[in-house]
């Protein structure tokens, strides 16, 4: 069981856990998933940029949690449709 001292306060881990979620953007973005990525950008931005507290842990802390739960090569992508030719005769 950790003890009060062993653990780090909100404040200590929501700049590592934004890092993790950019890093996640930037993957997700790679992947040609450009609409996707900026929603994620915005939603934790609005969470970081506020009270750093448990409240935005958990926020931060989920939305990792949400865009880990399908990686972004198995999701399909809206922006770019490939249309199949129909053969030439």
């Amino acid at each position: 069981m950790l003890s009060t001292m062993d653990q780090k306060s909100a404040a200590e881990e929501l700049p590592t856990l934004y890092r993790a979620i950019l890093d996640r953007i930037a993957q997700i973005d790679a992947a040609g998933q450009r609409s996707r990525a900026y929603r994620i950008r915005t939603d934790a931005t609005r969470i970081y940029s506020r009270a750093w507290d448990d409240r935005a842990r958990r926020g931060l802390e989920q939305l990792l949690r949400q865009t880990a739960e399908t990686p972004a090569a198995e999701r399909p992508s809206f922006g770019r449709a490939t249309r199949e030719r129909a053969p030439v005769a």
